[in-house]
């Protein structure tokens, strides 16, 4: 999400050269953004302070001469490095008691801004500038070459409508649609000719081997097996795609895939997958959204009672 900023900055100017401070996993999603010049190392895990080591990133950055720092987090520990590298203009919302660290210090009113997009781009303009009128999404490129070496690494070959399943989400189980529905999604696809590719990370294959089991072995399981740079190269082959409200449905969205999200604790009015060939699902119980890891209920009946023929019939109305 963080490259409709990147692409508001490159509409403004240019010629603006775009380099992103990130952790290392995110570099194959930077590689992917023709807005970004080059990715930098962010080597602290989430919430380590390493003071000592955070001075010396930033010491290291003062040769490269920057004019501006956007901050996207709003920690006081991520304003810290731009501080160090001698930035003179550091933007950012005010979170975290960071004036000083930043000196364009923004107030952010949560009301006009409701998607984080917004909030990402209200910091590439000056304070208090309106928004372009015409919405901004990502849209991460691919090169065939990468999917063509993705492909052949797996075994995968998209001569036949490929479905790909994204059953995880590392938030917690109360936004992972049930394995069984996900398998009778996959079971009517398969007997419509379909392939069906599983992705994930390591964390997701239990449910992708229940979905497997659940369909005699008939689906592709990648949980696990691809990289991050693999996963969306493959995923970028995909006819049409069922997630979660996940990572990979927001690549599946930069890459304009079409694409059925379900919804169950969370609410897509923050972080919606930006495509306009999407169909958002959900059952809208009075009890949801409720933005818990697990059912404070103990029922989950936001994602049980969400039937696999809603999303079937979701599916039908994309590919109409």
């Amino acid at each position: 999400m963080a490259q409709t900023l990147f692409t508001l900055l490159k509409q403004q100017d240019p010629a603006v050269t775009i380099d992103v401070i990130a952790p290392s996993w995110s570099q194959p999603l930077l590689e992917r953004m023709p807005e970004v010049n080059q990715g930098l190392n962010l080597p602290f895990g989430h919430g380590v302070l390493a003071l000592r080591e955070r001075y010396r990133l930033g010491k290291s950055l003062r040769a490269n001469q920057y004019d501006q720092a956007i901050l996207l987090p709003n920690s006081f520990k991520s304003a810290l490095v731009p501080f160090f590298a001698k930035i003179p203009l550091r933007t950012g919302w005010r979170g975290e008691m960071r004036y000083g660290v930043l000196n364009d210090v923004r107030s952010l009113d949560k009301q006009a801004l409701p998607l984080m997009i917004q909030r990402f781009m209200a910091l590439g303009l000056a304070a208090d500038t309106p928004l372009p009128a015409t919405q901004i999404r990502p849209n991460l490129q691919v090169s065939s070459d990468s999917v063509a070496v993705a492909l052949n690494k797996h075994g995968l070959n998209a001569d036949k409508p490929v479905l790909v399943l994204c059953p995880g989400a590392e938030f917690g189980p109360a936004k992972r649609w049930p394995e069984y529905h996900y398998a009778d999604v996959a079971k009517h696809k398969l007997a419509q000719g379909w392939q069906v590719w599983i992705l994930g990370s390591p964390k997701d294959q239990p449910v992708a081997e229940d979905i497997q089991a659940l369909t005699d072995n008939r689906c592709v399981d990648l949980t696990g097996k691809t990289s991050l740079a693999e996963a969306i190269d493959i995923m970028s082959q995909a006819s049409q795609v069922v997630t979660n409200d996940s990572g990979l449905m927001h690549i599946a969205a930069a890459l304009n895939r079409p694409l059925v999200a379900v919804y169950g604790s969370s609410s897509p009015k923050f972080t919606p997958p930006l495509n306009d060939n999407v169909k958002i699902i959900s059952e809208g119980l009075d009890c949801s959204p409720c933005f818990e890891r697990e059912c404070p209920l103990g029922h989950l009946n936001c994602l049980k009672q969400l039937a696999p023929a809603k999303v079937i019939t979701a599916l039908d109305e994309l590919a109409a």
